[in-house]
């Protein structure tokens, strides 16, 4: 899971997380969740596209999209500890220079950061508490497309979060995990002109993809 909210947002994506996490995708590549992501966007044409992505720890989604054939990108975290191997991932890709990594809170200072083509929300807004602003804030960000994933609403994940904030809370630590209400996060975005074109639902997630009302493709 890489989602986060400011609260701590250090204490859970440590740099055990990020080297793993960057060791997993140099093994296997993206998993199929983050599958879907790319194969959407690509799917309406991602060339000559930029690229925003919000909490995508190493940047694998980026990678992936900027391979095939989106022109840059822009990254948004929380956590410092992805970003030497986010820059190390880039390196190796021959990436290097493409991507714009910026370490801040989106919701609260989106305006330090330029919009773009797509803008994806991969497991992200489920531990951010104040939904509305984040997802507002990427809708205003997203000049053709917004994705979403998040957890299914459903009995076994909300004991699933219930079980993960409580081992948090063993822990002394703030970190928290939310479900928040998927066709009130679908509003906010369709308030800013964004309409959802896909949705699909696994066992554990569920993605929505939107497109703004008469965008060109």
């Amino acid at each position: 899971m890489n989602c986060c909210s400011a609260k701590g947002c250090d204490e859970f994506f440590t740099e055990r997380v990020a080297r793993r996490d960057a060791a997993r995708y140099r093994r296997a590549g993206i998993d199929g969740s983050a599958r879907r992501v790319v194969d959407f966007v690509r799917g309406h044409g991602i060339e000559g596209s930029s690229v925003l992505e919000v909490g995508g720890g190493v940047g694998a989604i980026q990678l992936e999209l900027l391979q095939a054939g989106a022109t840059s990108g822009e990254s948004v975290e929380l956590s410092p500890a992805y970003e030497p191997y986010a820059g190390e991932l880039l390196r190796e890709a021959g990436l290097e220079g493409r991507v714009t990594r910026h370490l801040l809170d989106f919701a609260s200072h989106g305006d330090e950061v330029p919009p773009a083509d797509v803008v994806i929300l991969h497991k992200v807004v489920c531990c951010y508490p104040d939904y509305e602003a984040l997802v507002g804030a990427a809708a205003v960000h997203a000049k053709r497309q917004l994705m979403l994933t998040f957890p299914r609403e459903s009995w076994w994940m909300r004991l699933g979060l219930a079980a993960a904030n409580l081992i948090e809370r063993l822990r002394r630590r703030s970190f928290r995990v939310y479900l928040h209400p998927p066709a009130a996060m679908i509003a906010v975005a369709r308030s800013h002109g964004l309409e959802p074109t896909v949705r699909h639902r696994g066992r554990l997630w569920e993605f929505c993809g939107l497109e703004r009302t008469g965008a060109p493709r």
